[in-house]
């Protein structure tokens, strides 16, 4: 069961046998389900992903034990985009859930940037009558909410909701605007923004430089 407030650090690196060792309930490709009870949702959670090795080990180590005690049926999916493009984000998402479909009948898409770990575990990984908001106070934004639309690092959105929007834009190459754009269409049809409180809401970001071929987006 979820513990509370959880100590959160990056100076010392990790291997994925390491956190293959401390998981043993966790099956090849990332799955897990709770053996003496049948949960609530089946959550699917997809990363957006270029070049980010080491903030995905940090990722896997930290959240495979958190959404365990949340004893949640879930399978990790990590979409890498190659070549050398602009990154687009959103299209990673929609690949996400359209493959995630194709292997399990998931009610619910948790949708997680790489470098972004839960400090609380009562942060529940799942699905709300609204859309979710998960990373609600980050330490790069000073544990405040930027502005009240934002809705950008951790989403989760239910099978539905996510088909009343028709998805994300394809159309953001490049850092950032995607996820206004997410939030307005949510709007559009109707639907409010849930999110933890604060305390509850809490996000560490692992550190990095921006990528090449992320640059922000001039169209944000």
């Amino acid at each position: 069961l979820p513990v509370g407030a959880l100590r959160v650090e990056f100076s010392q690196p990790v291997n994925l046998e390491e956190v293959a060792r401390i998981n043993p309930e966790v099956e090849a490709g990332g799955r897990f389900a709770p053996k003496d009870c049948i949960a609530l949702q089946k959550v699917a959670i997809i990363i957006p992903f270029r070049n980010r090795e080491e903030h995905l080990k940090y990722w896997l180590y930290y959240l495979h034990p958190i959404l365990q005690r949340q004893q949640l049926d879930y399978g990790v999916y990590v979409i890498n985009q190659d070549g050398e493009e602009e990154f687009n984000r959103a299209k990673l998402l929609n690949i996400g859930f359209a493959e995630a479909l194709k292997e399990y009948d998931y009610d619910c898409f948790v949708f997680s940037d790489v470098d972004l770990i839960p400090m609380d575990d009562r942060n529940t990984y799942k699905c709300y009558s609204q859309p979710r908001h998960l990373s609600v106070s980050m330490d790069k934004f000073g544990f405040r909410l930027p502005y009240n639309q934002y809705f950008g690092g951790v989403s989760a959105l239910s099978k539905e909701q996510f088909t009343k929007i028709n998805g994300f834009p394809n159309n953001y190459w490049g850092w950032g605007g995607e996820d206004d754009d997410i939030y307005n269409r949510l709007v559009f049809k109707g639907m409010g923004i849930s999110r933890p409180d604060a305390v509850i809401g809490k996000c560490r970001m692992i550190r990095h430089s921006r990528d090449r071929k992320n640059e922000p987006n001039p169209e944000r």
